[in-house]
């Protein structure tokens, strides 16, 4: 048996239970470099039980419709950012905690200028561009230790569409 999932579309207050949208505001906060460049600060909480933020460059092959989710995980020890560099979106699937293993799973796509960053323990599906190969700077823990959970669903997940973007 499969079970369906609808992505919808990256919103910072859909997403606000497993991490941040990182996006430019409105407005930036504050302008910097002799006003030539506006700086929207501090979009992301890194969350790391030790070692040290890493910056790390992903290749990731496209993700198409309909995309199967057999598998989720989490890394407890630390937070997890993906900043795309090719501004191919991202396919982010994520799924609440349920005392220890995941619940039912939630799908996203990320638009133009949209990042996301991870909070530590969050269940999420695989890095899965959508529909083009994408490379992504991922910025998470380096450090010693078991930092990576699985699970594997008896039923996979399978997300078959994606809703329209809302008009803001």
């Amino acid at each position: 048996m499969t079970r369906e999932l609808i992505a919808q579309p990256l919103t910072a207050a859909d997403f606000a239970p497993f991490g941040e949208v990182l996006e430019p505001k409105a407005q930036p906060d504050k302008l910097i470099n002799q006003g030539k460049c506006g700086r929207h600060h501090d979009l992301a909480q890194l969350d790391f039980a030790d070692g040290r933020a890493g910056i790390s460059l992903f290749d990731a092959e496209a993700r198409t419709l309909p995309h199967k989710v057999d598998m989720v995980e989490r890394h407890p020890e630390g937070s997890q950012a993906f900043v795309p560099v090719t501004g191919v979106p991202i396919l982010v699937v994520v799924a609440p905690d349920e005392d220890g293993t995941p619940g039912t799973p939630r799908a996203f796509l990320s638009q133009p200028g949209q990042s996301i960053n991870l909070h530590r323990g969050v269940w999420h599906g695989v890095l899965a561009p959508f529909e083009a190969p994408g490379q992504y700077i991922v910025i998470d823990r380096i450090g010693e230790g078991a930092n990576l959970e699985e699970h594997w669903f008896d039923d996979p997940w399978i997300v078959t569409k994606v809703t329209a973007q809302t008009e803001g």
